[in-house]
């Protein structure tokens, strides 16, 4: 069968934005870490990486060739199609759900009508590979740390979609760029304010969601070693990793997105009229709002202690869900009133 040049670009066409989108998520990911180690180490008074290139800034980079080159370690006993399955399994869905934000107003690669109900269907399917990856290693650290994971997302997710939910009722839409665009005006337009209860809920679910302090129970060191991730070494163990501080950015970028205006400017005004450069400072302005998410993050995890399991559910069910629920409530009746 002989193919045209028309064929082959709707066969290659698809991998563009795929290869677009993994080189965005591996410097986000090199630049987070080299971030979080400097950040933790400015707020608990210590050295940060500092040998590695100038002030340690090339520490990362040698990290991960580090674990490009380790060998990649598989006990016998294990399950090797489900072992090997399940770090794909956490990291495929976080590339989708990349190509679901709009990062301006005309760059989003997946533009949805229900773009938001997808970003929450897929971000689930991640702890489906985390408990596989526990209970696949026939580890019994490696299988709590899955089964903590599994309890925690189910706990957490429920207040989470309620508090989104209230952003649906005010955008009147499930879609990503509508969403933004309802809050265009400034900064008195954004979310946040009809919806704080939701606000804090999310940001709070978000954190227990990328299974960071005080919500690491699946990878609590003190009693499970590593967690869910403790059999894996080499790029497996990468993946994880490189999923773990995708979801992070991604998490930031949503609580943006939904509540503090996405792209659009707080001064209610671009400071350009030109289109190239109202594209350059739309997304100037989503990268400023999600890196003090990130960095509002990474200082909890420096200032709070982990809790306990028990401690873990009972903040979400008795605490998090009425807060959810009287949330909804507020903004169904600001949508009514104004």
């Amino acid at each position: 069968m002989n193919f045209n040049l028309n064929d082959l670009f709707i066969v290659f066409w698809p991998v563009v934005p795929f290869i677009g989108v993994a080189a965005l998520l591996v410097f986000v990911v090199i630049f987070l870490v080299l971030m979080e180690r400097k950040v933790l180490a400015w707020l608990t008074i210590r050295k940060g990486p500092n040998r590695v290139g100038p002030g340690g800034w090339l520490q990362t980079f040698a990290d991960a060739i580090k674990l490009l080159f380790k060998e990649d370690i598989m006990s016998c006993q294990a399950n090797k199609l489900l072992f090997t399955l399940a770090p794909i399994i956490v990291f495929a869905p976080v590339m989708v759900i990349y190509g679901l934000i709009p990062f301006t107003e005309h760059f989003i690669a997946i533009n949805l009508a229900v773009g938001l109900f997808l970003v929450f269907a897929l971000s689930s399917v991640t702890t489906v590979g985390i408990v596989l990856a526990g209970w696949s290693s026939n580890n019994k650290y490696s299988l709590l740390g899955g089964m903590r994971s599994a309890a925690q997302a189910i706990s957490y997710e429920i207040p989470l979609v309620i508090s989104v939910l209230g952003i649906a009722v005010l955008a009147g839409s499930l879609n990503m760029l509508d969403i933004v665009k309802a809050q265009a005006g400034g900064l008195f337009n954004w979310n946040i304010w009809p919806a704080f209860i939701g606000f804090v809920v999310l940001f709070i679910c978000s954190i227990a969601e990328v299974n960071r302090i005080p919500f690491d129970l699946p990878e609590a060191e003190s009693e499970l070693v590593s967690g869910y991730n403790t059999e894996y070494s080499g790029m497996k163990f990468a993946l994880f990793f490189l999923a773990e501080y995708s979801a992070l950015f991604i998490i930031s970028v949503l609580i943006v997105t939904l509540f503090l205006g996405g792209y659009t400017s707080p001064l209610g005004f671009y400071l350009t009229q030109i289109p190239v450069l109202i594209h350059i400072e739309q997304a100037f302005w989503l990268v400023m709002k999600t890196y003090a998410i990130i960095f509002t993050i990474m200082w909890i995890r420096a200032t709070l202690p982990r809790l306990r399991a028990d401690q873990l559910m009972a903040f979400s069910w008795k605490f998090l869900l009425p807060l959810a629920l009287v949330n909804l409530v507020i903004v169904a009746v600001w949508k009514v009133v104004v």
